[in-house]
Parts: C-alpha cells; structure tokens; sequence
C-alpha cells in the first residue's frame, strides 16, 4: 500500500512538472538591459553609460532582460526574435511592458506583448 501511494504521488509531481504554468498578462516596469552585464557588472551594466554596450549585446541576439527593484526579467517570444530586433529601440531605457511572466530553471521569464518607453 506504501509502495502505491508513493508511486501515485510521484506520478502526479512529474505530471505538475511537465505541465506549462499559465501566467496572466501582468505590467511590469524596468529597464532593458543586456542579463550578463547587468548581472556581472551591477550599476556599472546599465543605465546611459552603458547604453552602447548593451545596444551591441543585444544586437548580436545576446539575452536581454528588463531589470526593475524586484527582479531580472528575461526577455521571450517575438520580441527576442531576430536578435531582438523589437527591443532596439527600448535598449537601456525605462519602460513598462504588458505580458506573461512564468518561471523555468529559476529564472523569470517574460513574454511581451506591448512596451512603451517611459
């Protein structure tokens, strides 16, 4: 009896695993900013002085995320498409974008459905 409530409770955490989570649309201020300089370099890898960094990062399809108080969000979908060919104009700018936040691996991720510069 042991042996079968363990196998039923594992078979429904690996099925909850599988399962996408469904996120709501959700508003979200920050900045755009290129992840690995963000991360690595603190202030030093955003805001205006490093605009032209970040710029070239995400040109080159480097992750981009949007940084506020709260969290790193990593950038999805169509607009981290085509070397994030969407975002360019947004890059080292405060925004606020509308879209689906889920969580995989430990990181946000956030897929935008509209942004506008603050």
């Amino acid at each position: 009896m042991r042996n079968m409530i363990s196998l039923v409770a594992a078979a429904v955490f690996a099925t909850a695993m599988a399962l996408p989570s469904f996120a709501a649309d959700v508003t979200v201020k920050g900045e755009v900013v290129d992840i690995a300089c963000a991360t690595s370099k603190g202030a030093g890898g955003r805001g205006d002085g490093h605009a032209a960094c970040a710029m070239s990062c995400a040109r080159r399809g480097q992750p981009v995320g949007l940084l506020n108080d709260e969290a790193i969000y990593e950038i999805t979908g169509d607009f981290a498409a085509n070397n994030n060919a969407k975002l360019l104009d947004f890059v080292a700018k405060s925004v606020t974008v509308t879209g689906e936040v889920t969580e995989q691996g430990g990181k946000k991720l956030l897929n935008i459905k509209s942004i506008k510069a603050n």
